[in-house]
């Protein structure tokens, strides 16, 4: 393949000197570089290099508009007019794309290949979510209704150690799927809301165990279905548990004794 295609430029470039020689016999030498150029690009599309087809491969939830708009060609366009390069960061720029690669395929063909973003959670900044990838990167989504099954992550460096905290949840289904929100503390550590309402208060050290331990504690007490509001299991060897007000034990009433006569 690789040496079809040294033929295929060597002969291109045949054509181009033998058109451009014809070209210049009967209108003369350009005046300038840019404008010889701009002669060598209508001569290789007149001779057949022009865009004729677009081939894109990945592509699941860009839109096929915005990928075209990007590549800023229509068909007949020269394709040695097409810049891969300047193509490729346009490309990057449409919503869901992660990376792009933009290839030349003659005479006729521009093939692109690229990888998009995956949801991964959203990230609540400034009272309004915004949908990150696995990247802690945004991704530009007006129809976040999709999405609605996904986590909320609270913190400025939520996005950051999203990919950690979302491994880690996952890692034990059954809780994760009862997953409302995890909101970072103090860029250390985590906090789990369950949709109960249910806070559980993950250690800065070994989290994942921690979050392992509250599963097999889950599994035999079923301490998430009790009336509790917090799960604190950053100590290693204990679980404490914070109950609502109105069950947390009474402080005993001091009995009243007369003065003696």
């Amino acid at each position: 393949m690789r040496l079809v295609m040294h033929r295929l430029s060597f002969a291109l470039v045949l054509v181009l000197i033998a058109t451009a020689g014809a070209a210049i016999a009967r209108h003369g030498i350009p005046t300038t570089v840019p404008a010889l150029e701009q002669r060598l690009l209508v001569l290789s599309g007149e001779i057949g290099f022009r865009v004729n087809a677009v081939e894109v491969e990945g592509r699941e939830r860009a839109s096929a508009q915005d990928v075209l708009k990007a590549l800023g060609v229509r068909r007949g366009t020269p394709i040695f007019a097409v810049d891969p390069a300047a193509a490729k960061l346009r490309l990057e720029q449409v919503p869901w794309v992660r990376s792009a690669s933009v290839y030349r395929r003659l005479p006729d063909t521009l093939f692109i290949t690229m990888s998009e973003q995956h949801p991964l959670a959203f990230w609540q900044r400034r009272g309004s979510l915004v949908l990150i990838d696995r990247d802690g990167r945004p991704i530009a989504e007006r129809n976040l209704s999709a999405y609605g099954r996904l986590p909320v992550l609270v913190g400025d460096d939520a996005p950051a150690n999203a990919a950690a905290i979302i491994k880690m949840m996952i890692s034990e289904p059954k809780l994760a799927e009862q997953v409302a929100a995890a909101v970072r503390i103090g860029g250390r550590r985590w906090n789990v809301e369950f949709k109960n309402g249910v806070f559980v208060a993950l250690p800065e050290q070994d989290a994942a165990g921690a979050w392992h331990r509250l599963a097999t504690i889950e599994k035999n007490h079923r301490v998430l279905e009790r009336r509790v509001e917090l799960v604190d299991l950053r100590l290693p060897d204990r679980v404490y548990l914070r109950l609502p007000s109105d069950l947390a034990p009474k402080p005993p009433k001091l009995g009243h004794r007369e003065n003696p006569v």
